[in-house]
């Protein structure tokens, strides 16, 4: 990590970069954001915008069961009870022939409030109040391990599932008859996002995880011509909201994710207009 910090501190000799607290932060950033921003093309594709939302919410849920249940870490819970709700939702969505958005609704409202529920008995919610708009500065070296090891397994997996899921997002019926198992295809990219929702939930926050992955995807597909065009922008626009976020959060004293968020925000009503001017 001292060689990692010599070469941060030779490429930004600003004030804000002399703390660890920052350097950890940036490099969580980079981490995050473009695995968030390629999870996210696929997400606005499958016409799932509110997905993670839904996911946001049950972290709260699987926080609390896993106090119910004695588990001592709070991210194990939040990961078992995202990868089951993930998978729950899906399945609920196929079986109940329905729309996503209202499948996700309902799940969304439900773990919500049944986090809520357990988690607030006895006036104790407040110590959780944090994961609702998150803290990017605390993020520490064991956490940007993590971060690493979802963003090399989530690139992977998505290039092995790409063509697939896509294909399965404009005509599933198209897809299963060139032997697309559709529905594991599906359930592997939900658990895919809801690894990287909850890995990310602690630093964003449950309230502002669905828009920077959805917002970086968005901007990307109004200045796109190409679905690798699509991902390659969003992937910028993810990063780029990151690091502006970062450094405004630094010099205003605020919030990084919502900082990072308004970025992400800005940016989409620029590709918004640039895609007018072209039509």
């Amino acid at each position: 990590m001292n060689t990692i910090y010599a070469v941060m501190d030779a490429l930004l000799p600003v004030e804000a970069m002399q703390f660890t607290f920052m350097k950890h932060a940036l490099l969580a950033i980079l981490l995050l954001t473009p695995l968030l921003g390629l999870l996210g093309t696929m997400a606005v594709n499958q016409q799932m915008a509110f997905f993670s939302d839904a996911l946001g919410h049950s972290a709260l849920t699987g926080i609390g069961l896993g106090i119910i249940l004695g588990v001592g870490s709070d991210l194990v819970s939040m990961l078992v009870f995202g990868i089951l709700w993930a998978a729950l939702i899906i399945l609920i969505r196929h079986r109940a022939q329905t729309s996503a958005d209202t499948v996700i609704s309902v799940c969304s409202s439900t773990s919500v409030a049944a986090g809520l529920l357990i988690l607030s008995r006895g006036g104790g919610f407040a110590k959780y109040s944090s994961l609702l708009i998150g803290d990017v500065l605390a993020v520490g070296q064991e956490d940007l391990l993590y971060l690493l090891l979802a963003l090399i397994g989530g690139v992977i997996l998505w290039c092995y599932m790409y063509n697939a899921l896509l294909l399965t997002g404009i005509n599933a019926s198209l897809a299963r008859s060139r032997g697309i198992h559709t529905i594991l295809v599906e359930t592997a990219f939900a658990i895919l996002v809801a690894v990287a929702v909850m890995l990310s939930i602690r630093w964003v926050g449950v309230m502002l995880i669905n828009a920077l992955l959805i917002l970086p995807a968005a901007a990307g597909r109004n200045v796109a011509r190409s679905t690798r065009q699509h991902a390659f922008f969003s992937v910028i626009f993810a990063v780029m909201s990151g690091v502006m976020g970062l450094f405004s959060s630094y010099l205003w004293d605020t919030s990084a994710g919502a900082a990072i968020v308004l970025y992400a925000a800005a940016i989409y009503a620029v590709t918004l207009l640039i895609r007018r001017t072209r039509r």
